[in-house]
């Protein structure tokens, strides 16, 4: 089954997310199938957003970002592993943008940069599978 969703603008979903502090994310990572797209990618099963979400309340939201920041490094390690060009996400990129970004645009940009690696990821699955 190839995936469909290869062309995600990784800075606008940043953009919306960051403005709706998380709350757009609990809906489209779901809904939009990205959960289950990233579980057939990585080849394992990873906790739902929305649990993240929940255990960061309390965490001032460190939880999430740190989850957001070990699927961003399993990703790196896919896309090299792949031989996918870059440039690539990671943990620290993820983290970093977040935290000193936050002010800017430092999570638009971190992203930006985790949608870019998914999306050049699930093109190389589609053209070794042979949909394209």
């Amino acid at each position: 089954m190839p995936y469909t969703h290869t062309r995600r603008p990784g800075f606008w979903l940043g953009f919306v997310d960051f403005f709706t502090a998380g709350l757009f994310f609990l809906f489209y990572i779901p809904l939009g199938g990205l959960h289950r797209e990233l579980e057939r990618l990585l080849g394992h099963r990873i906790m739902p957003y929305w649990q993240a979400y929940l255990l960061g309340i309390p965490t001032l939201f460190i939880f999430p970002l740190v989850w957001m920041a070990n699927l961003a490094e399993e990703l790196r390690v896919k896309a090299e592993a792949m031989g996918v060009s870059g440039p690539h996400t990671s943990w620290r990129h993820m983290f970093w943008w977040n935290m000193l970004g936050c002010l800017c645009f430092g999570p638009m940009i971190a992203t930006h940069r985790f949608f870019g690696t998914l999306n050049r990821l699930e093109r190389a699955e589609n053209r070794a599978n042979g949909f394209g």
